[in-house]
């Protein structure tokens, strides 16, 4: 089975890449992030006529995540047991966002998980994104005994290695120690990177800034990540990073990341 996650930065405005992407791949569960728009705003009628199913959370612009598989989709689950919200105005109510969607396909239980930015580490969206990852950190805690993929935009670059200049990234998020600490502790939980054995550093990214030509000069993160459980990182026969779908006219930002179980 091969399962790739994605973060797509609207779905509306590149599915005619993303059924290319499926096609050319040959995948078999995709997992996206960054839809962008509502269930009903998206154009799935070509990924739903090569035999996939299709579960997915948005609402509007913002965030958003799918699940796209043809190997069974079934006990698809809307945010994970303990999601914390967020407030989009001062004043507004605090609600979920459109940040988790979890199915199991194929016997796996895939989660797409779009990780929140953090903005500036003295922003209240930083405490929230440490919020996030550590009551998705107690959710994963009951899941590690099955299959099961924790997958898509993490919002962190765990190491100096996943960065193309830390020096520039000193005073910014995605790299505090805070931020490593929250991912960490899956890894000391027992998930496992089961991309990196396959793509070793360093300058390996699987996102570029579309600013002075990020992608071109190659100074990018990885910040993107596939974590299985013991069980599943055990299946794991390889995984790449599909770096030639930044490239090009109408790119996302992000490359798919691929993995393949036996």
């Amino acid at each position: 089975m091969r399962i790739a996650t994605w973060n797509v930065n609207s779905l509306r405005s590149r599915v005619d890449r993303v059924e290319a992407f499926l096609d050319r791949h040959e995948i078999d569960v995709l997992a996206l992030q960054e839809t962008k728009a509502r269930a009903d705003q998206l154009p799935l009628m070509g990924i739903e006529a090569r035999g996939y199913e299709t579960a997915v959370a948005g609402t509007n612009q913002w965030n958003g995540v799918a699940i796209l598989s043809r190997v069974g989709l079934e006990d698809v689950e809307t945010g994970f047991p303990g999601q914390p919200g967020w407030a989009k105005d001062v004043d507004g109510p605090v609600e979920p966002e459109s940040r988790a969607i979890g199915a199991t396909c194929g016997g796996v239980r895939v989660w797409s998980l779009y990780v929140p930015n953090g903005r500036k580490p003295d922003d209240p969206h930083y405490v929230y994104k440490l919020d996030w990852l550590a009551r998705l950190r107690d959710a994963a805690q009951a899941w590690r005994d099955q299959d099961v993929a924790l997958v898509g935009d993490w919002n962190i670059a765990p190491t100096d290695e996943d960065v193309f200049d830390i020096a520039q990234f000193a005073k910014s998020t995605h790299v505090t120690p805070p931020e490593r600490a929250a991912f960490q502790g899956f890894l000391d939980d027992g998930y496992v990177d089961v991309v990196r054995p396959h793509t070793p550093g360093p300058e390996v990214y699987t996102y570029w800034d579309y600013y002075r030509q990020r992608f071109e000069r190659n100074r990018g993160l990885r910040i993107d990540f596939v974590l299985g459980s013991p069980s599943l990182a055990a299946r794991v026969t390889g995984a790449f990073i599909d770096r030639e779908e930044r490239a090009g006219t109408g790119a996302s930002d992000h490359a798919p990341v691929v993995v393949d179980l036996d």
